[in-house]
């Protein structure tokens, strides 16, 4: 996170559905981990986004059972 801000970390389906929210606090600048836990969830191609402040980024991931 580069720097203090509201963060946010979402994970959403391939329809755009959201999955799971991970993280919605303020937190400061540093680096941060956050579990997911997708047992529950068929295999397939998943979303993230996390949001700090103005900055959003978006990434691709592949759960496979």
């Amino acid at each position: 996170i580069p720097k203090h801000a509201h963060t946010k970390l979402v994970v959403y389906d391939m329809l755009g559905k959201e999955i799971a929210l991970l993280v919605d606090k303020q937190q400061a600048a540093g680096t941060y981990r956050a579990s997911f836990d997708g047992s529950s969830l068929s295999s397939g191609v998943y979303f993230y986004s996390l949001s700090s402040g103005k900055d959003v980024v978006t990434g691709k991931m592949l759960l496979i059972k």
